[in-house]
C-alpha cells in the first residue's frame, strides 16, 4: 500500500531509540522528511545518518528546545505536515508515595511538552494540505498498572486534550490521534524483564510474545496519510490484545 507520505514532513520526538526510532523508520521508508528529536546527540545523529533524516537533540521539556526544532524542521523543508508527540516515561512510583514535585515533573514530561509541541507546530500544520498530529501514550491510559501511578494519572489526560483537539481541528482536514502502545520490546520494557520475559509473562499476551517497534510505527505511519483521513479523535491499542477494556 502506498501510503503517498513522500515529501511530507514529520517531527518524531524520542526518535533515537525504541518505540520513536521505529516510528522514524516507517515514515522514512514510506518517503517522508524525518525530523528527529532526542536527547542523545551521539545516537541520535547515527540514526538520523542511517535514516537520511534529520537530527535535532534536545529534550521535550525545554520549551527553548522545542522551539528550535519547530525552527530547524521549518528551516530545512519549509513546513510540517506531521507531529509524533512521544517521550520516555516517568520514574515508577506507588500513588501512596507520589509527592507533588514528582507530580510536576511528570507532567512536564507527558502533558506540557506536549501541548507545547503541537501549539509551536500548529500554524505550520494548518499550511499542510493533510496535517497529521499523533501521541505515544501507553496502554495506562484505559488499565492502570501496578507501580506505574504517575503514568497511570497523567496519560489519561494527554487522551482528553487530544479529544478536544480532534474536535477543533477537524474542520481545518488535521487530524489527531494516539496510540497505545502495550509491552513492546524496548529498553523500558527490558528493565521490567532484566533476565527477558517468562512464559508466563507472554502467556499473559494472547499474541504470546512483546510487540516490535516497527509494528508501532507502522500504524502511525498510516494514521499520517491520507489513507486515514477519516480516522481522528481515536485511541489505538498497540498490544497484541493484551487490554481487556472495552
Amino acid at each position: 500500500m502506498d501510503l503517498q507520505l513522500q515529501g511530507k514532513t514529520a517531527i518524531v520526538c524520542g526518535a533515537s531509540s525504541g518505540i520513536g526510532l521505529g516510528i522514524a523508520q516507517s515514515l522514512a521508508d514510506e518517503g517522508a522528511n524525518v525530523v528527529m528529536f532526542a536527547r542523545r546527540r551521539d545516537v541520535l545523529e547515527r540514526e538520523a545518518e542511517r535514516l537520511g533524516g534529520l537530527a535535532v537533540a534536545g529534550d521535550v521539556t525545554s520549551a527553548a528546545d522545542l522551539e528550535r526544532l519547530v525552527a530547524a524542521a521549518i528551516g530545512a523543508f519549509g513546513g510540517i505536515d506531521i507531529v509524533v508527540n512521544n517521550s520516555g516515561g516517568p520514574q515508577r512510583a506507588l500513588a501512596s508515595a507520589l509527592t507533588a514535585e514528582q507530580v510536576e515533573s511528570a507532567a512536564q514530561l507527558l502533558l506540557v511538552s506536549v501541548v507545547r509541541l503541537t501549539g509551536l507546530c500548529l500554524p505550520h500544520l494548518e499550511q499542510s494540505t493533510a496535517g497529521r498530529i499523533v501521541n505515544v501514550t501507553s496502554s495506562t491510559v484505559r488499565e492502570p498498572i501496578d507501580n506505574l501511578a504517575l503514568s497511570n494519572a497523567l496519560r489519561p489526560g494527554v487522551i482528553g486534550w487530544a479529544k478536544s483537539l480532534a474536535r477543533e481541528l477537524g474542520p481545518k482536514g488535521i487530524t489527531v490521534n494516539s496510540i497505545a502502545p502495550g509491552r513492546i520490546d524496548t529498553d523500558r520494557v527490558r528493565e521490567v524483564y532484566p533476565d527477558g520475559p517468562t512464559e508466563d509473562d507472554l502467556q499473559e499476551i494472547p499474541l504470546h510474545r512483546l510487540g516490535r517497534t516497527r509494528e508501532v510505527g507502522d500504524v502511525v505511519a498510516f494514521l499520517c496519510s491520507e489513507r486515514a483521513s477519516y480516522v481522528s479523535g481515536t485511541v489505538i491499542f498497540v498490544d497484541g490484545g493484551l487490554t481487556r477494556s472495552l
